[in-house]
This record gives C-alpha cells, structure tokens and sequence, in this order.
C-alpha cells in the first residue's frame, strides 16, 4: 500500500493535532514527582475524543553540543553518525554492540487514533521525508587502548528485520530481531560473522507487529534468555486473538530454544537486565495510553516467575481498566503491583544497573534509566536519564535527573533509549534520534581494572555465584509457539 505524499499527510494531521489541543488536559498543574517512587499517585482516568498531544520535532545536536550530566562527569560522543541506535551491549573484551533498527513496516491501522500516532511518531524520530542512513545493523565499537574513544568501528551484521536486544553465551551471539531470536557463532575480537544464523526460537511478528522491540538477557549462568514481548495493541482494540504470546517475557531455553511465558500482563517491557545485587530480573514497562496525560505511570519492576502484572485488564496492580471487556476479576486479583513507578508517559525503554562501573558515589549501586519521552501529554515529560538508588536489590529513594538536556523548548536534540556501561566503567547511551551513542565518565578518568560484559555479574555480587557455564537439559515437553500463553475470553475495547 502507498503512503499518501508527506504534505498531504501533515495537512491532515495538523488538522487532527489542532483538535486534540482541544482537550481539557490538566497536566500542567500536576506534580509528576507524586508518581516516582512505590506508591505513585493515580488520579482518575479521563478519556477524551483525541487524547493530549504535545510532539518534540527533532533538530538534532550541533557539533561541539552534548547533554548535560551532573558535576563531576564528562560527557562525549562515543560514536557519530549512526542509523538509530536503540541498545548497546559491552562484550567480556571491552568491544561494544550498538544496535541499530527501524520499526517494520506495514502496520495496519484499526482506527482513526492509529493515522495519528503513526504521524506523531514520524515527528519524534526526524522520519519527515528525505533520505536517510540504511538501519537495521549492529556496528561494533572498539576502543583499543580504554581510553574511552572509539579506534575501530566496523558493522557486524547488516539487513537484520529490525533488531533490538543482544546476549552473549558461550562463543555465540544472540541477537532479537523482531520475530525470532537468531543464533550466530562468534568469538569476542572477531570483526566478522559470515556464518548464516541458527533460529533459535520465532518470536511473535507481523503483520500488526504493535510494539515491535524484543529486548534480551541471559540468566547468570547461561541456562536461560529472557526475551520481552510487547502488546499488539494499546488496549486490545485488534483482540485478544492478536496478544498470543504477547505483553509477556518470555524463557528461552538457550540450548535447545524451547520456550514458556516467564511472566505477563506486562504491556511494553524493555531493558531487561539481572540485578548483580540478587540475580533478579528486572525491566521497564510502557504502560496503556488514552486514559489523560497523568495515567498510567511508567514503571521498573523485578520480574516474578509466574507473575502478572495487570495489562489489559488493570494497571499498577489492582486498578481496574473499564475500556476491557468482558471484565476479568479473577485476572485483576492476580495482578501484581510493580516495585518502582517512573511516572506517567515516559516512555522508559532502557535499564542497566551501576554495580561495577567506575561511577563514583552515590552511583555505585542503583539503576539507570533511559527515558525516550512523551508525545501524549500537552507537557513533556521523560526525555532523560534518570539515576535510581537501590539499596538491599531494591529501590531506595527518588529518582534522580543525570542526564538532560535532549530537549530544547519544544524542540527535541535526541531521545536516549538504551543504557550499559563500557568496557572501562563508564554509562553508554543510545541516542535513537541524535543518531549518537553518548558517555558518561567520572571526570577524574576512573576506570575498571578491566572489562565487564553485560552478561557478567561484577565479582564478589550475589549474582556472580550464580554464574557457571552453561548447564544442560531444557524445558521438557514445550508447548507450540501458538499455544503461548493462549487466549482464554475475547475482551473487546469501548
């Protein structure tokens, strides 16, 4: 199908964005801070015709520009020029995976809501016409010296169907494309992989294919992939039939690619990462839209085996989404409320713990969070990095701004997605629509002693017990790819 011409699209949008300025939004005179923390507050819902729409139109960095961290740190640009960088993963030598991709094409679009949030994402990524870098890659980054510049830059792997989330086991690297988890052998140092990739599991795709990013991580001691799965819908509005196996992370077994629902009822999670504190899996979530610019808040939670976390059918444990019917209060008393709200609509996609980094105090032992930003609210809110202490494996206090200035008043320089640390201990950052990879260093030039990958846990951590080789076996008896997490009742949306 062919898209109509970009002017004609802007027209018919600004008309449509002009009346959803229409709305009563009252988010200008709420405190986003009251939803940070374990026990946000959560107004009542408010639905309106067009929800609040507010849209940073992206201009990009000028040379010599960088966000903004606190005292006491540098920022640089690690890497320039990219084709939308979403993730980054530190090898155990040090090299550096930066995930490049675009979302598949060809979503269908249900209602009239869906011809506006396809525009208003176009906006808030630069995608306004013109030619652009070809995506869909994984470059790696190598800084030869750790002296926190890149020497060599070299694409690894190229023409993937939109990739996200990266592992690293055993000589073998894992790459979640958006339907299949792809297997290619690979020794860290190697600047080439030209073996032709094992499928080691499908993953639910196209042709909705909603929420499209399938992030990963292994378990400590490789047994395991995680794998996150997001809806297909904001609210169901496509039926449940289209969410099988879907608002969920799943457990792949490595070896053999037998996989099983881990948890679910969880919209849009990303940036799964193992707490070295507890070996616990933790992500952030993207929650439901369309119920006023101050619900549902964003959030970051361990992840229980067996859990369920609410979507469709409430949101932040037990509060019941009228718009889902038929209700399912058996489903609501399962929800769990999730540990830790970020507040609503920013867009939390990416998460990576501090424990062994060269950070210094209070940075050692908390969390950071990549905050891609709001469209849907007539005030923006995320657009950062946020720095969220821990103590005991589990949050402990406010969430803290460390890096800003992506915006510039209603302008957006870039929108950070992805966090890691580097080979020396600094924070990466992966900057979708600056086309940047930015790093963050204790201004003193403090570094690790040596590399720690993303998929190691730092000696002496609770986690780093848990890490083995690989043991064998595998789920016994695993259901049919369409039997995941089978629909039960076919709620609709009013």
């Amino acid at each position: 199908m062919m898209r109509p011409p970009f002017s004609k699209t802007l027209l018919a949008a600004t008309a449509l964005l002009a009346l959803a300025a229409c709305s009563d939004g009252d988010d200008a005179s709420f405190d986003v801070s009251q939803q940070i923390g374990p026990n946000p507050v959560l107004p009542e819902p408010s639905q309106y015709l067009l929800p609040d729409l507010k849209v940073a139109s992206v201009i990009g960095w000028k040379d010599g520009e960088a966000p903004k961290a606190p005292d006491g740190f540098t920022v640089t640009a690690y890497a320039k020029d990219l084709a939308n960088p979403r993730t980054v993963h530190t090898l155990p030598n040090g090299d550096v995976l930066v995930v490049q991709s675009k979302a598949p094409p060809g979503e269908p679009t249900s209602r009239p809501k869906d011809f506006i949030r396809g525009f208003i994402m176009s906006i808030a990524h630069g995608d306004t016409g013109g030619p652009k870098k070809k995506s869909n890659l994984i470059t790696l980054l190598r800084d030869t010296n750790r002296d926190g510049q890149v020497d060599e830059r070299i694409d690894l792997l190229t023409d993937l169907n939109s990739p996200f989330g990266v592992a690293w086991f055993d000589n073998t690297l894992y790459v979640a494309t958006t339907d299949a988890i792809l297997a290619y052998p690979y020794r860290p140092g190697d600047t080439q992989i030209s073996t032709t990739p094992r499928v080691l599991t499908p993953l639910p795709g196209g042709p909705i294919d909603h929420h499209w990013t399938k992030d990963l991580a292994a378990s400590p001691d490789g047994k395991w992939l995680y794998v996150s799965v997001g809806s297909n819908s904001n609210i169901v509005e496509n039926g449940i039939e289209a969410e099988k196996g879907r608002a969920a992370i799943w457990q792949v077994d490595r070896l053999t690619g037998a996989a099983r629902v881990f948890a679910s009822g969880l919209r849009n999670p990303n940036g799964l990462s193992i707490n070295p504190a507890n070996g616990e899996l933790w992500t952030v979530v993207n929650e439901r839209d369309e119920l006023g610019p101050n619900l549902v808040p964003d959030y970051m939670t361990s992840v229980k085996d067996g859990g369920f976390y609410g979507w469709p059918w409430s949101y932040y444990g037990q509060h019941v989404d009228k718009r889902v019917h038929p209700p399912r209060p058996d489903m609501v008393k399962q929800a769990i409320a999730p540990d830790y709200a970020l507040s609503s609509h920013v867009a939390a996609l990416g998460l990576t713990f501090s424990m062994g980094s060269a950070l210094p105090p209070p940075y050692t032992t908390g969390a950071f969070v990549g905050e891609h930003g709001s469209w849907n609210r007539d005030h923006f809110n995320g657009y950062k990095v946020v720095y969220v202490p821990f103590e005991n494996g589990k949050p402990n206090g406010k969430a803290q701004d460390f890096l800003t200035g992506f915006l510039s008043g209603d302008n957006a320089k870039g929108r950070p997605v992805g966090v890691g640390i580097d080979g020396t201990g600094a924070l990466l950052v992966a900057d979708d629509a600056g086309n940047t990879v930015w790093r963050v260093a204790a201004s003193n030039g403090a570094k690790t002693d040596q590399p720690l990958g993303t998929d190691q846990m730092p000696t002496g951590s609770t986690a780093s017990s848990q890490q083995a080789p690989a043991a064998a076996g595998s789920i016994t008896n695993p259901p049919a790819q369409t039997q995941i997490a089978p629909a039960t009742e076919q709620p609709v949306q009013r």
